[in-house]
């Protein structure tokens, strides 16, 4: 490690380390902020922005490295893994006490790996913004780590990679660019190569090497946005910051050499799923000067997006594919641009194939029509502007653009040249990159495909294609410029007819994405594509949620549009097919196929709640879809959404006159008072341990247990109970004590949470949806993937932890940490205009005030025996609904009933005292009845 010698610098380079003014934004920029930025004299670079919204700051700190950066062959995936051992701690700070300031700061904070960076995110209270900046800068400067938890966290990495095992989109992409590259570290994703994740054990001295190389300052930017004073936050960056040493490490990324296509590969699936057909162009590397990337990215998506001809002929009139999507992505260097379709039918696998190629045949031949690139302009200017509503997201949104210059600039610049493009711009970057050399097409499927899929065709061989209601209106005003109104209505899958399961999905389903009486789906898809407007449904148990979202500026165009759809549905024939079709793949393939995770939490959902309205999934099941017709859609509708069962929300620079428009136009819906409201679910409640064992040909066990509790959002013993959840399990979150016992402490899976609210689609967000209000809860704990020889094991663990907060509660000193944190946090998971407009409804549903202060309100009054006493009653550690999700059922169901011993071996060495609590838990007697195991093959579960 060498030092930067800074002995005497003139008073003109001195200057150029004094912090840069904050400059008014220009009218043309995206970012309507004023930035103030400084580079430390050991390279380090610092952007503050004060974005305007009160109490929270988000620091985002992107480092110039990423998979990348993996230049030495064996040692892929080292980038991702420094993602992980970030979070180990330093001398200073260990795990523990650095966790225990992030959760005082009632933070939420997280990091990802890309291609060419890794972020690291916190979002916490203003107050805490010295002490974060503080423990970061320690951990970035003094990381340290031992032998046996580097080998622990090499487990958990592993983890990952076998949860997202079950993905055939990972495993397709992972092909396509090894098959794409032959030099460049692109070949591999930003997992790394499975060869090289197994053997990360044995890497730890490689590792220091890695960490010494590329943590450095001048590849690294802090990101201070939000209620924050610049020179003050700059002055605590130069305090913490400023001695970190500026590395000698000269990057040797290599550079890959021209293509030589077309390359075709096959991935063969081994369970089935439906085939997947990409079409990929190696593609230039990002810029916010040179045309070209914004270029293609820009006639991609107008080629193959949502407003697209060959999206309206495949997805909606032929009904062949149910997804079509395209990616140009951000990269540092050259990549790949790709075209991909999910399809139906295997037998259309060759077809739809040739669509895509002829589609990009025609792209250089013939310039996109001047007002649709337009458009797209607008939608892309528009749609940025929408997402920044909140003071993390324009802190994330910078930290994906900055770490290419560490310059603020960058994004506003990228706009520039978006907003320059000429038709002309698009069709040479068509010429240029749209090439049979330049060509990878990679197929995946479990069943066979057509022959000839393997023989690409040149692209020269495709011709060019041819040329006033009385409704009670709740209103958050704010600066916001985005408008954004739900719709709330008391009907869902609770509502769902006998034999018609997936009745109210699909019908909401119908009216947001069938279009309306006058207009098809797909020119409203156009017309709303130049404002960036949205209209989408949320169906739940209980209520069925539609959300518009809309720039001010376009609100009139925006309910001629949009509002038909929901008052005046189309119920056309082909469009009920395709959503139905859509629903059962869904169902079968994107949750029972593709993702055993989410799979067994619907499971246990369905086994606690057997018999009651709640017992099937909001999609439905198999048979369900099949026996519903469009003649059930549409009474489904005249009955649910009347007018007496909508509550209606609107946010940001709301007008009365806008207020007036929209309750003139509800009032065309349906009189009535709605569907009759349900009763509350009795649930089943277990008589010790009941097992569910889903058998399924996967690579890990999934695990999720619970019990019904009869603790709902209106019930006065919720805080508590949430308090408790929180500390035991909260999710995504690793101060969780859950998380910290079984993946931290063993290593054995990717994260452990634990819920009082149904959490559905958790794998996908931070936060629970608002307008997910049911009437009966569970209890559950959810364990993410682990090795099948650890499954038992690690139920074991869970129920030992989960028995000791059961028997013995929290600490007082538990208590006040959990306390400080969710007075802070709630600010947090309640941050966004969606989440503050969708809670607010839902404070209405429960009736209960509003979300915040209530808590808030709660938690200052709680004492430590309330939590406990709150524990005590509604849970337990005996009586439980278990699901397993794992191939070798019967050996599973053997060892559980027989209560045989549970062995876990570690990689490295972990201390006596771990290794004794695992022998004891090893031989806990569970008491699991052979006559309360049942053995559920998958393709059975959700079939009627």
């Amino acid at each position: 490690m060498h030092r930067l010698a800074l002995l005497a610098l003139p008073a003109l380079v001195a200057n150029a380390f004094a912090a840069a003014p904050a400059a008014p934004a220009k009218s043309r920029d995206v970012l309507p902020f004023k930035a103030t930025e400084k580079t430390l004299p050991n390279g380090l670079k610092v952007i503050v922005v004060p974005t305007g919204f009160p109490n929270l700051v988000s620091v985002q700190i992107p480092v110039q490295t990423g998979s990348r950066n993996e230049i030495e062959p064996g040692k892929s995936g080292f980038a991702h893994f420094f993602e992980h051992m970030m979070f180990r701690g330093t001398k200073a700070y260990p795990p523990e006490k650095y966790q225990e300031i992030i959760t005082r700061a009632g933070a939420r904070q997280n990091a990802y790996t890309s291609d060419d960076l890794t972020n690291y995110h916190t979002t916490f209270a203003k107050d805490d913004l010295e002490t974060v900046l503080k423990v970061e800068a320690d951990r970035f400067q003094h990381l340290d780590y031992a032998e046996d938890d580097f080998k622990t966290e090499s487990r958990a990495v592993l983890g990952e990679y076998n949860k997202n095992s079950a993905n055939p989109f990972t495993k397709l992409f992972e092909v396509q660019r090894d098959a794409a590259f032959n030099t460049h570290t692109y070949k591999h994703t930003t997992m790394g190569f499975l060869k090289d994740i197994e053997d990360m054990p044995n890497q730890y001295a490689y590792s220091k090497v890695f960490f010494d190389r590329w943590y450095r300052p001048e590849r690294t930017t802090v990101i201070i946005a939000g209620d924050v004073e610049p020179q003050k936050a700059i002055a605590m960056v130069e305090k913490y910051w400023g001695g970190w040493k500026h590395g000698t490490y000269k990057a040797d990324v290599p550079t890959e050499p021209p293509a030589h296509g077309p390359i075709y590969k096959h991935v063969q699936w081994t369970s089935k799923t439906l085939p997947l057909v990409t079409v990929a162009f190696h593609a230039p590397a990002f810029s916010d000067k040179v045309k070209d990337q914004a270029a293609l990215d820009m006639l991609l998506s107008l080629s193959f997006g949502r407003t697209s001809q060959l999206y309206k002929r495949l997805v909606q009139d032929e009904q062949k594919v149910d997804q079509l999507f395209d990616s140009v992505p951000n990269r540092v260097d050259p990549t790949l641009a790709t075209i991909g379709a999910r399809v139906k039918n295997p037998a259309d696998a060759l077809y739809v194939r040739d669509a895509i190629l002829k589609t990009v045949a025609g792209l250089r031949d013939k310039p996109v029509p001047q007002q649709q690139l337009d458009d797209a302009k607008s939608a892309e200017k528009y749609g940025l502007i929408r997402s920044l509503d909140n003071t993390e997201a324009i802190a994330s949104t910078l930290a994906s653009f900055v770490h290419f210059n560490r310059s603020y600039g960058t994004l506003n610049n990228y706009f520039r040249v978006v907003d320059s493009l000429t038709p002309a711009d698009l069709q040479a970057a068509a010429r240029k990159y749209l090439t049979d050399e330049n060509m990878v097409v990679t197929t995946l499927s479990s069943d066979a495909l057509p022959a000839g899929i393997g023989t690409l065709p040149k692209l020269a061989s495709f011709d060019a294609p041819a040329g006033s209601g009385k409704f009670d209106v709740l209103v958050q005003k704010s600066v916001l410029p985005q408008i954004r109104f739900k719709l709330t209505f008391a009907a869902g899958s609770a509502h769902d007819p006998v034999g018609k399961e997936g009745l109210a999905a699909l019908t909401a389903a119908m009216v947001a994405s069938a279009g309306s009486s006058e207009r098809k789906i797909d020119e409203i898809t156009k017309a709303l594509f130049p404002l960036a407007g949205s209209f989408s449904e949320l169906a739940d148990k209980e209520m069925t949620t539609f959300t518009g979202s809309i720039h001010k500026d376009n609100w009139n165009q925006y309910l001629d549009i949009a509002l038909p759809m929901l008052l005046s549905p189309g119920f056309r024939e082909e469009d009920f097919r395709r959503l139905k079709d859509a629903q059962k793949n869904a169902l079968q393939v994107d949750l029972k196929d593709n993702n055993e995770e989410e799979f067994g939490k619907e499971r246990l959902q369905t086994d606690v709640f057997a018999g009651t309205p709640y017992a099937h999934p909001v999609l439905g099941t198999s048979k369900g879809l099949d026996a519903i017709t469009l003649d059930d859609v549409k009474d489904f509708y005249r009955k649910a959404y009347a007018q007496g069962a909508v509550r209606v929300g609107i946010s940001g620079d709301v007008s009365d006159a806008m207020v007036a428009q929209l309750k003139q136009a509800l009032a065309k819906l349906p009189a009535g008072a709605g569907l009759p409201a349900t009763t509350v679910p009795q649930a089943h409640q277990a008589n010790g341990l009941e097992v569910d064992i889903i058998e399924k040909n996967t690579r890990a066990t999934a695990i999720s247990f619970g019990m019904p509790i009869a603790v709902t959002r209106s019930h006065p013993e919720y805080p508590a109970l949430w308090l408790a959840k929180t500390w035991l399990g909260e999710h995504r979150a690793s101060n969780s004590y859950l998380y910290q016992r079984i993946r931290e402490a063993r290593g054995m899976n990717y994260g452990d949470y634990a819920y009082i609210e149904a959490f559905p689609r958790g794998m996908f967000g931070f936060f629970p949806s608002a307008n997910i209000g049911r009437k009966a809860q569970l209890f559950e704990v959810w364990i993410r993937p682990v090795a099948p020889e650890n499954a038992h094991m690690a139920l074991r663990i869970a129920l030992t932890e989960l028995g000791k907060l059961v028997d013995k509660g929290l600490t007082k000193e538990q208590f006040e940490s959990t306390r400080e944190y969710l007075m802070k946090n709630v600010f947090v998971m309640t941050a966004t205009q969606d989440q503050q407009l969708g809670y607010a409804l839902d404070a209405q549903w429960y009736g209960m005030p509003e979300y915040t202060s209530m808590m808030r309100t709660a938690l200052s009054k709680m004492t430590v025996d309330d939590v406990n006493a709150a524990i005590r009653k509604h849970l337990s550690a005996k009586n439980l609904t278990v699901v397993m999700i794992t191939k070798d059922a019967q050996g599973l169901k053997e060892k559980l009933v027989t209560d045989a011993f549970s062995p876990i071996k570690y990689d490295g060495n972990k201390p006596q005292a771990l290794l004794d609590e695992d022998k004891a838990i090893g031989a806990m007697k569970l008491g699991i009845r052979p006559e309360t195991v049942k053995i559920t093959p998958a393709s059975e579960v959700f079939a009627q």
